[in-house]
Formats: structure tokens, C-alpha cells, sequence
């Protein structure tokens, strides 16, 4: 594809980095932001719920974009956008520092939201206005292409720079043997603080263990003494501040008064959930036994600087027989160093004798995480800079007159009446809202599970496995299905597929229920099992984009506005469930969320059973 003509500049130089600026915004905003609070202690109510509502922008997306073409150009609004973009991403990484970094980092994130969601409108429209008709065909795969590499940066390469940040900024690691066998009598007692020798400034500071060595009996104890044990743990650990609550700052808002919805909706329903369907909360038999403990110690060597805390992440090597079942994540911080923290090991009741080894990885999450926004804010200006200079002056880009403007605001009126009297609007609006309702749930859910602890339902991944296996991996097979998705769709139809594809979006939720039953430590299996879902997912999700077309065929000049609202009630079908599915997931504990996301499979699958589409729609013509 050769030069530009209009404007005298290859397009080869522009789209690459203006779809590349388009998609790491948003992918930050709706993935990497959940990944973030997540290991930053935020709990999974308040992660789904207040980044849930960072999907406005997109929902409220058609109704400001008149505003885009009225006042300013395109390439006004895309190079202005990408200030604030690079301006959002700078305050989000001066704010995570702060003792209020949720409240404040919330602040910079609907900064970020907000400029996405505009340069995304000036952004497709100024494609438009820049390249002829030709053109616009030729690089719609390359615009593509470039948004899905942003995508993949965005869930993967970043979470993996994360992650490896994360480490770079701890202490030296912390490993202890255990070792579980018949002749082995221990006594289940708090291990005493060890002697540790006065160290002046420049010793490094350091973890100490009670003991290098844990040792386990294999002679069965009861639940009620199990119990008995992890209740003086954990209620020592968290009076001592190294368990925390959430810090999503509810301890400061404890004394405040609830509102009605929390007194009379949620809290009461939330406790119901809890009592009935949460297997953490029913009672146990006290006659059952259940393999022996030990408890083991661990502090720091000298107080660290004030305010800063240290979080200690521990994790088995294999997890078969031996479970960490108490103390996977510890905070340490000044007021509490001179103590040790205590962990709870517990032996299957199956097991005759066994070994493993405990790991234990710190790092400065809050710096880590910070360094990462300093980084995408300066990509941002490189960017800004760049567009500045790249970006060509297309004569038809331009704010429209005060008598276009009257003539838009007339149109902007006509385009909603005529989309909202199209036959069938409840329709079509059912099927935008619900086809995706299990997807909305899971998609908030899946990284705070793949990284919680084993002992709260989780698989215990670490910041970069998470990266790896469902930010690149998992990406990686998103867009392969949806590739194939595509080519299937244009051999037979959306007529063909849709009921396939639908089934196809939701019965692969099944692979997370196992995860959470099984808990499988082979990351091979974990990575599997993503990448299966996923893969199913972008196959399915090409009947969505594809009835939105239908929707859209033969809304005659309105077609790309009615596209656009669409759009929009696709956004919307993704924030509502999703802003609930923390508080849900924590009232029914993760095994039960996932069946609940199965169950959610029957209201998204009834309006398919209405839809009727010309079973032509969707199948390639032959020139």
C-alpha cells in the first residue's frame, strides 16, 4: 500500500501506533487494574464493583461522540486524549504509594477510562476521514491486528513485568523443608520469637524463620482441635496486623452508619448466601478426623523505614499431601517486625509420610506496580510526541459549523428514535444484555482467583505465572478462536452457528468449576483449562459481533450509529453483572460462584431461542 494521496503520508506510519495507544488504555483499565488491587489486598467486592463501573464510558460512549465531532478535530481529540491518557497513567503511579492509594488511584483510573473512551471515538473516526474508501478495507486487518498486540501487551507482558518487579524489589526468598512421617511426635504449640543479634543500619534486612525444618505427625487429630489450632493462628496473625483486612480502607469505614440498600439488601441477603450455599461457613463434625499440624514462625531481622509494609507471599513446591492451610500471606511492617508471624501446616489424613518445601517471596507491590504506570505514562508522551508530528491533516477533519452543529444534534435525536422502533427492540436488547451474562462474571473473577491463596479457593498462582498463562496464553487462543470463529461464519452463516456458539460461550465456564474443586497444582493443567475457555470464547463471540451487524444491516445512513449503540449496550451487558459478581463470589465462596456462572447460561441463552436471522446473513459472497 503506497502513499497516502489526500495527505501525502503513509498510513503504515500512523495506524500501527494509534490502534496500539487504543487498546493499552482499555486493556489496563478492565484487566490489568483487577490483577492490580487484587495483589495490592483490595477484596473482590470492591474490585468488581468499583471497576465494574469503569465501564461507563464505554456504555455511555454514543452519546457524547457528537460532542467529538462538534468541537475540535479528530486529530485534536486523538493527541489531546493521549495527554491525559499518559497524564491518568502518571497520577495512578504517584497515588499507589499513598495510604489511600484505592480512593486515589479510582481518581486517575476514571481519568484514564474517560480519555480512552474518547480517543477510541475520535480515533475510528478519523480512520475514516484520513483514508479513501480502498484504504479503509486494506487496513482494517492491520488496525486489528495492532489492538489485539496491545491487548496482548496489556494482559501479558505488562502482568509480567509486574511480576518480575514485584520480585526484583524483595528481600532474599525464604525456604523451609517440611517432612511428615509415622515416628514424628510434635507438639502443636506457638513457636517463642528467636534470639536475633543487634544489627546495626547497614545490615540488609531479612526474614528469620523459627526453624529451617517443619515436622508433622501423621497421627490423625480432630476437626474440633484442627480447628481450635487455625482459629489461635489466625486470630493471633491478624491482631498482630499480619493477616490484614482488605485494604480497601474499610477499617476507616467501619463506624460509619450503613445506608438502606447495605442494611436491608445486600448484608442480609450477603449473610443468607453465606449460611447456605458457602461450604467455608457450614459446621463441621467434630468426631471427623483430619490429618495432623504444625505451626512454624517467621519475622523480620531489624524494624523496616516507617509506613512501609513488606508482604511475605508463601506457597508449597508440590501441594499433594501437604497443605498450607494458614499464614499464605503475611504483612510486616514496623510496629510488628520484633514478632514472629505464624503459618499453619496441616498432613492429608491419608498420608503415611511425606515431603516438601515451603518458598517464601517478598516485594515492594505498591513500587512495583507504580514503576509499571511511570512506565506507560512515559510511553504515552513517546506517543503523543509521535502522533504530533505522524499524524496527517485529512481537509474533511473538522469541527462542524453552528448550523452543522444544529443539523447533528437533529440527526443525534433521529438516530436513537429510529434504533429504539426497530421491531423486536426488546428483542435484540435482551440478547445484547444477557449473551454474555456468565462471560461478565468470570471475566472479573478469573485473575483474583487464579491469584488468591489455596486456602480461600484459589490456585495461588504468582503475578507472573498469571501473565503468562491467561494474559499471553489465553490471549493467544481468544484470538485464534475468534479467527476461526470468523472463517466458520462465513462459510455457513450466523444462522448456522449461533446456537453452537452460544453453547459455546457458556459451557466451557465448566473448566473453571473443576479448577476450583480440584485446585491442581500442575500448571500445565491450569494453562489448559484458560486456554480451552478462552479459545471457546472468542469462537462464541463471533455470533455476538456478527448479530450486532445483523441489528445494524439495513438501518440505511444510521448504520454506524445504531452500531455504535449497540456497542454500548454491550459495554453495559459487561458492567452490570460484573460490578456484582465480587460481593457474589465471596457470599458463595469460589466453587459455588462458578456453578451460579453456569446457571447464568439460561437466561443468556433464551433469546436465542426468539432471534431470527435470514440464514444467509454472515456467509461470504462470491465475487
Amino acid at each position: 500500500m503506497g502513499e497516502n494521496k489526500k495527505n501525502g503520508k503513509s498510513p503504515w506510519f500512523w495506524i500501527p501506533a494509534l490502534y496500539f495507544a487504543e487498546g493499552i488504555p482499555y486493556v489496563v483499565v478492565m484487566t490489568a487494574a483487577v490483577i492490580m488491587f487484587k495483589r495490592l489486598g483490595i477484596s473482590n467486592t470492591d474490585i468488581a464493583l468499583y471497576t465494574g463501573w469503569l465501564y461507563l464510558p464505554w456504555v455511555i460512549k454514543p452519546f457524547w461522540s457528537p460532542l467529538v465531532d462538534l468541537l475540535k478535530t479528530k486529530r485534536w481529540w486523538i493527541i489531546t486524549m493521549q495527554i491525559f491518557i499518559g497524564a491518568a497513567f502518571g497520577g495512578i503511579a504517584l497515588a499507589l504509594p499513598l495510604p489511600v492509594f484505592f480512593k486515589a488511584s479510582l481518581i486517575f483510573m476514571w481519568l484514564l477510562a474517560f480519555s480512552s473512551a474518547t480517543h477510541d471515538i475520535a480515533a475510528d473516526g478519523f480512520y475514516m476521514l484520513a483514508l479513501n474508501e480502498h484504504q479503509q478495507s486494506y487496513f482494517v486487518g492491520i488496525r486489528s491486528t495492532f489492538y489485539r498486540i496491545a491487548t496482548l501487551t496489556g494482559q501479558g507482558l505488562l502482568i509480567i513485568v509486574a511480576g518480575s518487579l514485584e520480585s526484583w524489589t524483595g528481600l532474599e526468598p525464604v525456604e523451609i523443608n517440611v517432612t511428615a512421617g509415622n515416628n514424628i511426635k510434635n507438639e502443636i504449640i506457638l513457636p517463642a520469637a528467636p534470639n536475633v543479634p543487634e544489627l546495626s543500619a547497614n545490615d540488609e534486612l531479612a526474614f528469620i524463620v523459627t526453624s529451617g525444618n517443619i515436622q508433622i505427625s501423621t497421627q490423625n487429630i480432630t476437626a474440633r482441635e484442627f480447628d481450635s489450632i487455625k482459629n489461635i493462628v489466625e486470630t493471633y496473625n491478624s491482631k498482630s496486623g499480619f493477616v490484614s483486612a482488605d485494604n480497601s480502607e474499610k477499617n476507616n469505614e467501619e463506624t460509619k452508619t450503613d445506608g438502606w440498600w447495605t442494611r436491608n439488601v445486600s448484608k442480609p441477603l450477603g449473610n443468607w448466601l453465606k449460611e447456605t450455599f458457602n461450604p467455608k461457613t457450614k459446621d463441621t463434625n467434630e468426631k471427623n478426623l483430619v490429618g495432623n499440624v504444625a505451626v512454624a514462625g517467621i519475622m523480620l531481622n531489624k524494624r523496616p523505614e516507617e509506613n512501609k509494609e513488606i508482604v511475605l507471599n508463601l506457597q508449597l513446591d508440590k501441594d499433594n499431601d501437604i497443605k498450607l492451610v494458614s499464614g499464605e500471606r503475611l504483612v510486616f511492617n514496623s510496629k510488628n517486625f520484633n514478632q514472629p508471624a505464624y503459618m499453619l501446616v496441616q498432613i492429608d489424613k491419608k498420608a503415611v509420610s511425606a515431603e516438601d518445601s515451603i518458598k517464601g517471596t517478598s516485594g515492594n507491590i505498591q513500587l512495583a506496580w507504580s514503576i509499571l504506570f511511570f512506565i506507560l505514562g512515559g510511553l504515552f508522551t513517546v506517543l503523543f510526541i509521535y502522533n504530533k508530528f505522524i499524524l496527517p491533516h485529512p481537509k474533511s477533519d473538522m469541527a462542524s459549523s453552528k448550523t452543522g452543529s444544529k443539523i447533528m444534534f437533529k440527526d443525534f435525536f433521529i438516530t436513537f428514535a429510529t434504533f429504539f422502533t426497530k421491531k423486536n427492540i426488546f428483542l435484540i436488547i435482551s440478547f445484547l444484555l444477557l449473551y454474555r451474562l456468565g462471560e461478565s462474571q468470570i471475566v472479573k473473577m478469573a485473575s483474583p482467583f487464579l491469584l488468591d491463596t489455596r486456602t480461600t479457593g484459589g490456585l495461588g498462582l504468582t503475578t507472573g505465572q498469571l501473565g503468562l498463562i491467561y494474559g499471553t496464553i489465553g490471549m493467544i487462543m481468544l484470538t485464534a478462536g475468534g479467527i476461526l470463529g470468523g472463517l466458520a461464519a462465513s462459510k455457513k452463516g450466523l444462522k448456522y452457528w449461533l446456537w453452537p456458539m452460544a453453547l459455546g460461550i457458556n459451557i466451557p465456564h465448566f473448566v473453571y468449576v473443576y479448577l476450583s474443586y480440584a485446585q491442581p497444582n500442575n500448571l500445565f493443567i491450569i494453562c489448559s483449562c484458560v486456554a480451552f475457555e478462552q479459545f471457546c470464547y472468542g469462537f462464541a463471540f463471533t455470533a455476538y459481533m456478527l448479530y450486532m451487524l445483523y441489528v445494524c444491516e439495513h438501518s440505511g445512513v444510521h448504520k454506524t450509529a445504531h452500531y455504535a449503540i449497540c456497542t454500548g449496550f454491550m459495554a453495559l451487558g459487561m458492567m452490570i453483572p460484573g460490578m456484582f459478581s465480587g460481593w457474589l463470589q465471596e457470599c458463595l465462596g469460589y466453587q459455588n460462584f462458578f456453578i451460579w456462572v453456569i446457571i447464568c447460561a439460561v437466561p443468556g441463552l433464551l433469546p436465542v431461542l426468539f432471534v431470527r436471522i435470514d440464514p444467509k446473513f454472515g456467509i461470504k459472497k462470491k465475487e
